[in-house]
């Protein structure tokens, strides 16, 4: 990808015990790493912007608040009723989000840059269906990668393959429905789409993640994928498919994928996320009645992604990995490979990645141990990325009454500052 708090749970605890004591036995020791120093990872927020996290965190923290609000926040931006988008902004969105535009978005790049992390830019526009808002979506992404093409922070671009083709022309696709003119000819203008964004991230010299979405349509995002990587891998990584290892096929795939690109003469790309829509892929599977394509529990899920990480990690030469999660013990794992293997950490296929806005624990001791990592900064109308907030929401309401994650380490941060 790059251009040519205190631990919260048990399993981590005991990793990173385990580092610590092998360092003090060894005299040299693991990675350069403390995920529980929060000194580092809220250095850039003032006390002010500090206490308003934690007034933010402690609101999302409530699961009726959240499933009111979320509603409530839809309906109105519907309504166009004039007082959300101020409300939304400078809230939740300034947490999440960089800017409503490229412009607007710079100075939080330039705050990451400070903090020697890079930037993952993207356009937040998702599910549409008009063939003005595709194009207006290929546009808004090929303009965010020239503004990364003379930004060395902004080394990549995200984009959704929804954003630009229409979601029951990719399900059909799927379902090996046969094609009409009209769908043959609308495939055709999707894929000249996906490869002008490819093409000029190529000329740039800016690499391009594609989301992965829902399973009923993710085998033809797969294959359109697969054909830019054909297309634009062959003498380095511009393009990453996306592996939502939460799939009990994912890792599989990945792997397949790596012996695809190997014959096919083409470097891989692969940006590693646990995965974003448990609960709709279950419940879809449950009414239609067929097997869940999910791990059946959260160990299996932490077992198939660390795998995926150690092969990435064991053939990185040949594949450009992203390690996209806010998994405290997924992310050692890999900076502790990394350690001990005396590969360098600033090596272009080794990257890691968080959202803005959380697990900055992560992100910034990453950063400041020398490892490459970026945040993804979404930007766009408050009113396209919407769908987007929600989901930031909900991931940050507590579990069984507990604090967040979020919650706790920006609370360790207030008392080390005594300001709590």
């Amino acid at each position: 990808m790059k251009k040519e708090g205190k631990p919260v749970d048990t399993k981590f605890d005991k990793l990173h015990q385990a580092l610590m004591e092998a360092k003090k036995a060894s005299g040299t020791g693991g990675p350069d790493l403390d995920f529980s120093n929060t000194e580092n990872a809220f250095a850039s927020k003032t006390d002010a912007e500090l206490k308003k996290a934690a007034w933010l965190f402690r609101l999302m923290n409530k699961p009726w608040l959240v499933s009111v609000g979320s509603k409530l926040g839809l309906a109105a931006i519907q309504l166009r009723l004039p007082f959300v988008d101020k409300v939304v902004k400078s809230t939740i969105f300034e947490q999440f989000c960089g800017g409503t535009t490229l412009l607007e978005s710079v100075p939080t790049i330039e705050k990451l840059a400070a903090q020697n992390t890079f930037t993952a830019l993207d356009y937040g526009a998702e599910a549409k269906e008009s063939e003005e808002d595709f194009n207006k979506t290929m546009k808004e992404t090929i303009r965010s990668i020239e503004f990364a093409a003379i930004n060395e922070s902004v080394p990549v671009v995200s984009s959704k393959i929804t954003g630009m083709a229409r979601f029951g022309l990719l399900q059909m696709i799927q379902e090996d429905k046969p094609h009409t003119d009209k769908t043959r000819a609308e495939y055709k203008i999707v894929l000249k789409r996906i490869d002008a964004v490819c093409h000029v991230a190529r000329q740039k010299g800016v690499a391009i993640f594609f989301d992965a979405e829902e399973s009923w349509i993710q085998d033809t995002i797969d294959h359109l994928v697969k054909v830019m990587m054909r297309r634009y891998n062959r003498e380095k990584v511009v393009v990453y498919n996306t592996f939502q290892m939460y799939r009990s096929d994912r890792l599989k795939y990945l792997m397949t994928s790596f012996d695809e690109a190997q014959l096919g003469g083409y470097f891989l790309g692969a940006k590693l996320v646990r995965g974003a829509y448990m609960d709709k892929e279950r419940e879809r599977a449950e009414r239609l009645g067929y097997p869940s394509p999910i791990h059946p529990n959260k160990r299996a899920t932490d077992e198939s992604y660390n795998m995926g990480v150690r092969f990435c990690v064991d053939n990185y030469e040949k594949i450009a990995l992203c390690n996209a999660t806010h998994n405290a013990e997924s992310c050692l794992l890999m900076a502790q490979m990394i350690h001990e293997r005396k590969l360098p950490k600033d090596h272009a296929h080794l990257n890691f990645c968080q959202l803005l806005g959380m697990s900055d624990h992560l992100t910034f001791n990453l950063a400041f141990a020398g490892f490459n990592v970026a945040k993804y900064v979404v930007f766009g109308a408050v009113k396209e990325v919407l769908p987007y907030l929600i989901r930031r929401a909900q991931e940050n309401t507590s579990v069984a009454g507990d604090m967040s994650r979020e919650l706790q380490l920006i609370s360790e941060e207030l008392k080390r500052r005594k300001l709590d």
